[in-house]
């Protein structure tokens, strides 16, 4: 069926849609009488506790006298504290996505040796089975790359020999090589894009081995290969800050609950892409970056507080921008004082942004994300307080970068495969059950009615 459907076949599914909708229809009230925790978080916003991990830590609260308080975010890779990692290695100059890799799957940090082989065994790993980039990408070129990103992992189980083995070695050779693997998908996948469906000249670089991911994208993106050291770093330091944020994320759930099964790890990583593509979870940046755009186009003073502050009253009224009601980039589900990626980002942000010539636009920025809070509290009654979050800043990032937006979605996923592979393996080493929560079914009872007793009206009735 296309999405061109005749006149009858429309119609049609239009009544079939009413008739969809109505009987799929739960009387909210029913969610408070069984006192069901919609989208698995209690009222008072935490997240109701499915599982144990080593892997990450988000913390945002303490619990004095069963009230809970507020604290600076704080998020932790295997322990350790995401600022300290940062620090550590932007000290040495050098880039720490990959030592970060390591620390995640093996819950260590790698000495000089270690690091290396990864690293050559990353580098190895970047290069597309012969013919795969022509057969799956090129020739079938999408205008969404999280679907080119998905497409391709499901088909890549069939060069693997071992697809169904789900054996530690055999799925940490999987993972490994899908963590190398997603940056040269994603760009082949957006160059395809960018040539069939908006005439641009197709520029088809190979990875580097040699090279970091950061600069690889860079490299395989950039017609002339050119990229500066800031630029990379600030890539490298994006792809750090998104690559964990513990098991109860929706992508990274998602890994748990598929992983349960006993299916391969094909199957589950595209699953978790297919979570990460919704907007709720991996397109609020690109929310940001239009919000932004619309934002100066109706703010004649970036400078003036009073006219920031109606912009966003604005907002939240349903009176600007998309009318959602909602200040993209400010507020999370967890953080509340604040968010440690969106603090270590802004701080490179500012580098960039005086590197490019672009202070007016990151004071601007700040000057949002230091208005916004107020102005939330002023119009809304809320149960805990809001700050930026890493989607404030890593669109302006990738802006600054002159990455196209279509992937700053795919950018996330090259982040957060890490911690998805992370978690497969926690699932399986510790060979937890099947994930199966409970749904109560609220519907009532009815007898079956034969087929030439049948009308409109009884079913209706019914």
């Amino acid at each position: 069926m296309t999405n061109n459907c005749p006149a009858n076949e429309l119609e049609l599914l239009q009544k079939l849609t009413m008739l969809s909708e109505s009987s799929n229809y739960i009387n909210p009230e029913l969610f408070k009488k069984y006192e069901v925790k919609r989208g698995l978080r209690d009222l008072d916003g935490r997240g109701v506790l499915v599982g144990l991990t080593e892997i990450g830590e988000v913390h945002s609260y303490i619990v004095d006298e069963n009230e809970m308080i507020p604290v600076p975010g704080r998020l932790s890779y295997r322990g350790i504290d995401v600022r300290d990692i940062t620090a550590g290695y932007l000290k040495d100059e050098r880039y720490g996505f990959e030592e970060t890799t390591y620390l995640l799957l093996f819950g260590k940090l790698p000495t000089k040796d270690e690091l290396a082989e990864f690293e050559e065994l990353l580098g190895n790993y970047r290069k597309l089975p012969d013919n795969f980039a022509n057969d799956m990408i090129f020739k079938a070129p999408s205008k969404d790359v999280m679907n080119v990103l998905a497409r391709s992992v499901l088909a890549l189980y069939s060069f693997d020999d071992k697809a169904d083995d789900t054996s530690m070695p055999n799925v940490l050779r999987q993972c490994i090589q899908l963590i190398a693997r997603f940056p040269t998908i994603a760009v082949y996948g957006y160059q395809a894009y960018a040539h069939y469906h908006g005439n641009k000249s197709l520029y088809i670089h190979p990875p580097r081995p040699d090279l970091s991911t950061a600069e690889n994208i860079l490299y395989m993106l950039r017609p002339n290969k050119k990229y500066t050291k800031l630029e990379a770093t600030l890539l490298d330091l994006a792809l750090i800050l998104h690559a964990e944020h513990g098991g109860g994320n929706n992508s990274s759930f998602t890994t748990h609950l598929v992983t349960s099964s006993g299916t391969d790890t094909y199957s589950v990583i595209a699953a978790a892409l297919g979570s990460l593509k919704g907007p709720k979870h991996g397109g609020a940046n690109i929310k940001v970056v239009h919000m932004f755009e619309d934002m100066k186009q109706n703010i004649s003073d970036w400078s003036d507080d009073a006219e920031i502050e109606n912009y966003l009253i604005k907002l939240l009224s349903k009176e600007a921008f998309d009318k959602s009601g909602l200040i993209y980039g400010i507020g999370h589900a967890v953080y509340s004082v604040s968010d440690p990626r969106a603090i270590v980002l802004k701080e490179y942000a500012a580098q960039l942004a005086k590197e490019k010539g672009l202070e007016n636009e990151f004071n601007f920025y700040a000057k949002v994300e230091a208005l916004a809070p107020k102005v939330i509290g002023d119009v809304r009654k809320m149960y805990k307080g809001v700050s930026a979050n890493v989607d404030f800043y890593s669109g302006f990032v990738y802006s600054m970068l002159n990455l196209p937006m279509e992937l700053y979605t795919p950018l996330f996923a090259i982040a957060r495969i890490t911690g998805w592979s992370a978690h497969r393996m926690e699932e399986l080493v510790n060979k937890g059950k099947i994930i199966r929560p409970a749904y109560k079914s609220v519907a009532k009872r009815r007898d079956y009615v034969a087929l030439d007793e049948r009308s409109l009206t009884e079913e209706a009735a019914q």
